[in-house]
């Protein structure tokens, strides 16, 4: 067996060495190159894809071939070569593919193109479900460069020699993100898919780009970069209802072999739709497609980006089934002086429509890295690139790879902690009060950040404290050995007109393994001035704008001497649980001070909630434990070679609170036996918007004795600015409903038409802006219900949003208010990780 296995190395070897290098340049007959044009071997899958100079090289055993190069909008060459050990250099220069406009039966008055489209819808559905199964090799580049950058943004300056550092010239120029990979797809009707991530590699050291983006232009819906530059995705240009959203154009035909194939030109009927600009190429007869190229801009709902054009070449697998050959995505971006390009290149090789997939092919790890992944020499990246890199590329891979090993090797060494020292710049005095103070300390046993958070953001006024002086230092330690990182926070407060000196600790242990579990341990203690309402429903800056200017004090406040521990884990499967025990003293407080800058007479408000003044708050010691259950079943899971992470799934959250009060523990009083049960997701409609909720049961199984802080609160909003969607009531006074009943039901329920309908209202498509709407109700008893109910604009400047909220209650009637808070593209995902 082993001298069969030499000699088959031994043959292998010889075969190899012989083998020549076909190569050459692709251009137009300016001389112009044609970026990504595709060069195949005829009778045969192997092919190879030019990069952005038109350059192409491919290796081929010793015979005679016959190559074939095509471009989309250029007739395609063939050109017949014999290969020998030597290499071959063969150019190619394709010229424009002239049309013919031949005779087409067509109704009166109507473009031929119309019927081809008819036809070509009809076989929409057909041609996705054609195969059953099959999987495919497929090369991912992704290359994003910086054409200009500012000098400053929002008034801060850029530091032009980090970015030095990064790739990027002083005139802001040079690449951003620079990555390859090769990924295994094996894909099921109707929705099974499975990613095998062969190799991988990202300029600079990661993971690199290892999804294929995937663009079905056979779906009705096309989604691109996972709908993250429009949550609507967008309508094909073949879709079942295309003839309401776009003007086709029939331009003409071309014979490529014995196929004929027909150039349609497609055109948005308006703007302010989800819709692409280009022509598409479709198979006579057959009502395929062929290739396209298609443009979508800002004017057609495009986010956050200028330009995406997308080019597809298919190519036949079979006489009868045609799949994507290859497949690249041009992106644009300008703003705020960032001048941004990128391409995304996808090349499919190797497809096997028969792969005898086995029953354990589909799970719930949906993809997977190879142990030896990001472990390839430049040998291997050579030898089986499709695409070859431009000079630049190659100089960002070794560059950046050479000073990352090179960082990575020498980072605990004297000489680079020397350095790192010396690069910190000298404290200056107004970063005490804005911009805040921070310092890294180096070590060969540790890294260490300590951060100082600036002064002046953190004053505070209220009717408890007066002006209220916080202090926030925070320490991050990063040990070079051992499992753990640790992180410490130290709050100091100080109150003027009271007197009060609080400051607390907290120190948490975190995992530095699998980050993404979340798994920590918290210890904390010290004494603190704690809102009645635990979720914090008032911030205390918008508190100490209303106090000072409109002499309305919302915040409520209590004084505790606390001791707590915490710990949290998420675990593979979905479920993540928090558990916690916390001790404290509490101390009522009440107001020392009447100050405010305007409406002197009118009379401020007590500290204790005026709502529940029937309930006594007096001082007290609780001791209060709680357990936290989340669960989101039908995880999918990424496998990397030593560990596994959880990416959610398409299932709604489920979670359980349950809090108890121990009575006598460490002289605790507090007695009861508290729970919640919700249920939460976000479903997105793609065309006809997205629907957010959150579902929440229930009550007190027992309440022997209960305090204010240990009540059911519902988080109300009395100002202008919106607290948390989702888990608010934007009208209601802030402790009118707090109880303890046994029994208690909650809806939050909105729906995000993301430009459906307002892209046909002048001005408001042009804006961009969105509508929003829904509901916040609850409901206890048939005194104590609360429904209201919104309409609003959002995305205004990406992150604002209004509502005009009308609530209905037991008491004291109906209200009507406005809202201003965040949503929109951005605003959005700043509520979100604010809510976090």
């Amino acid at each position: 067996m082993r001298q069969i296995f030499c000699c088959a190395l031994f043959f292998f070897s010889i075969v190899h060495a012989h083998a020549g290098i076909v190569s050459g340049v692709v251009s137009n007959e300016k001389g112009q190159p044609l970026s990504f044009a595709s060069i195949i071997v005829k009778g045969s899958s192997k092919g190879n894809v030019a990069n952005s100079f038109g350059k192409y090289s491919i290796e081929l055993s010793p015979g005679k071939y016959t190559i074939i190069c095509q471009h989309i909008g250029y007739k395609s060459q063939e050109k017949e070569l014999t290969v020998t050990a030597e290499n071959v250099v063969v150019h190619f220069q394709l010229v424009i593919q002239e049309l013919n406009m031949q005779e087409v039966v067509i109704k009166v008055g109507e473009d031929p193109a119309l019927q081809m489209i008819r036809e070509t819808i009809k076989r929409r559905d057909f041609y996705n479900k054609q195969v059953d199964s099959f999987s495919v090799d497929v090369y991912i580049k992704g290359l994003m460069r910086s054409r200009a950058m500012p000098d400053k943004i929002f008034g801060q300056k850029i530091d032009k020699d980090d970015m030095q550092n990064g790739g990027v010239d002083s005139a802001g120029k040079g690449i951003l993100f620079l990555s390859e990979s090769q990924t295994k797809v094996s894909f099921q009707q109707p929705n099974k898919i499975k990613y095998d991530v062969i190799s991988s590699r990202e300029s600079g050291g990661g993971y690199g780009l290892s999804f294929p983006f995937f663009i079905n232009f056979y779906t009705n819906n096309v989604s691109v970069f996972d709908n993250r530059l429009n949550p609507r995705g967008f309508v094909s240009p073949i879709a079942d209802g295309a003839l309401h959203f776009y003007k086709y154009k029939f331009e003409g035909n071309f014979f490529e072999g014995d196929k004929m194939i027909n150039r349609i030109r497609v055109t948005p009927r308006r703007k302010f739709e989800p819709l692409f600009n280009g022509y598409i190429q479709i198979v006579d007869g057959e009502w395929r497609i062929h290739s396209l190229e298609l443009t979508t801009t800002k004017d057609y709902q495009l986010e956050l980006i200028d330009t995406i054009k997308i080019t597809q070449l298919h190519a036949a697998i079979t006489a009868n089934v045609w799949r994507t050959q290859n497949q690249v995505l041009y992106v644009a971006a300008n703003f705020f002086g960032f001048d941004i390009t990128g391409n995304f290149l996808n090349v499919y090789t190797n497809y096997n429509l028969n792969p005898g997939f086995g029953k354990k092919t589909f799970t719930r790890t949906f993809m997977t890295y190879d142990t030896a992944f990001n472990k390839r020499d430049s040998s291997y990246w050579n030898g089986m690139r499709p695409v070859a890199l431009e000079p630049d590329e190659k100089k960002d891979f070794i560059v950046k790879d050479s000073m990352s090993k090179a960082f990575r090797d020498s980072m605990y060494s004297r000489s680079n902690i020397d350095s790192l020292r010396r690069k910190q710049k000298p404290i200056e005095l107004k970063q005490f009060f804005v911009g805040g103070v921070r310092r890294s300390f180096y070590s060969a046993k540790a890294f260490s950040n300590y951060q100082l958070k600036p002064l002046l953001p953190r004053l505070e006024y209220n009717t408890v404290e007066g002006l209220a002086i916080n202090v926030n230092q925070e320490l991050n330690v990063r040990p070079r050995k051992g499992a753990l990182n640790y992180f410490l926070e130290w709050q100091s407060r100080y109150g003027i007109s009271n007197k009060h000196f609080n400051s607390h600790l907290s120190l948490t242990l975190r995992s530095k393994r699998d980050s993404y579990r979340n798994r920590f341990l918290q210890i904390a203690g010290g004494k603190r001035v704690s809102q009645f309402n635990r979720e914090n429903p008032i911030h205390p800056m918008v508190n100490t704008f209303y106090t000072l200017l409109e002499r309305r004090n919302y915040i409520k406040l209590y004084e505790n001497i606390f001791g707590s521990v915490t710990y949290n884990n998420r675990f593979e499967n979905g479920l993540q649980w928090n558990i916690s025990a916390t001790y404290e003293n509490r101390i009522p407080l009440n107001n020392t001070t009447d100050f405010a800058f305007f409406k002197k007479g009118k009379t401020l408000l007590p500290n204790h909630p005026y709502e529940l003044a029937a309930v006594a708050f007096e001082k007290h010691k609780a001791f209060v434990a709680g357990l936290t259950l989340s669960y989101q079943p039908g995880q999918r899971y990424i496998q990397f070679p030593h560990t596994k992470m959880a990416v959610g799934s398409d299932a709604p959250t489920f979670q359980l609170n349950y809090t108890k009060g121990l009575r006598s523990v460490f002289g605790s009083v507090a007695d009861f036996d508290k729970w919640r049960l919700s249920m939460f997701d976000e479903m997105n409609f793609k065309i006809a918007g997205a629907f957010h909720y959150r579902i929440s049961v229930g009550g007190f199984l027992h309440s022997t004795r209960v305090d204010i802080p240990d009540f059911q609160h519902f988080n109300g909003n009395q100002t202008l600015f919106s607290s948390q969607y989702l888990n608010s009531f934007q009208l209601a006074p802030y402790y009118r409903y707090s109880n303890i009943e046994n029994l208690y039901a909650v809806l939050h329920a909105e729906h995000h038409f993301n430009g459906l309908l307002t892209n046909k209202i002048p001005l408001f498509n042009r804006l961009k802006w969105h509508l929003v709407g829904g509901t916040n109700t609850f409901y206890v008893n048939r005194n104590n219900y609360y429904v209201e109910v919104f309409a609003g604009i959002e995305n205004i400047l990406k992150i604002f949003r209004v509502d005009f909220v009308t609530a209905y209650q037991s008491q004291p009637g109906n209200v009507f208010g406005v809202r201003i808070g965040m949503g929109g593209i951005i605003g959005g995902a700043l509520q979100a990780s604010i809510g976090q």
